[in-house]
């Protein structure tokens, strides 16, 4: 097996391994929700828990049989594929006191930043993006969105 070959197969199951780490905290999230036992026969638990034991299977596949997979990331790329999560995190943090329309403002113009788009084309489709969730949650679906506590 030449040492290219090695590589590619280690950098699959290190990615089996972080989804295999990610299932288990998203089941472990999901099994910890709270609701009123009357609310709903199965409750709000089962989604959450059935996607990672999908997740959790899935990744146990990948690590048994990782196939070729890309090098890790260098330079810019490596920076961009840092910034996207690193970009996510700051977006939830900033969720409660912002809100979510604002939250979703910012995660969609930094992330079109962050892939080559212009500032003027993020901040655009950015305000679109927001907009559009806004309506879709707060008119079609009827769910209350957090309008953040900086706002009141």
């Amino acid at each position: 097996m030449s040492d290219n070959t090695r590589t590619t197969l280690l950098i699959g199951r290190i990615s089996a391994l972080v989804l295999l780490l990610l299932a288990v905290a998203y089941g472990i999230g999901g099994s910890m929700i709270e609701y009123a036992f009357s609310s709903d026969p199965l409750g709000p638990r089962v989604m959450p828990v059935m996607l990672s034991v999908l997740l959790g299977l899935l990744a146990l596949l990948y690590l048994k049989f990782p196939g070729s997979a890309e090098g890790f990331p260098t330079g810019s790329s490596l920076l961009r594929v840092l910034a996207v999560p690193a970009t996510l995190i700051v977006c939830v943090a900033l969720f409660e006191p912002l809100g979510f329309t604002i939250s979703i403002f910012l995660l969609t113009a930094v992330t079109g930043w962050i892939f080559g788009a212009s500032p003027k084309l993020s901040i655009i489709a950015a305000v679109v993006h927001a907009a559009l969730w806004w309506f879709i949650f707060s008119f079609l679906l009827e769910v209350y969105l957090p309008t953040g506590a900086i706002f009141g």
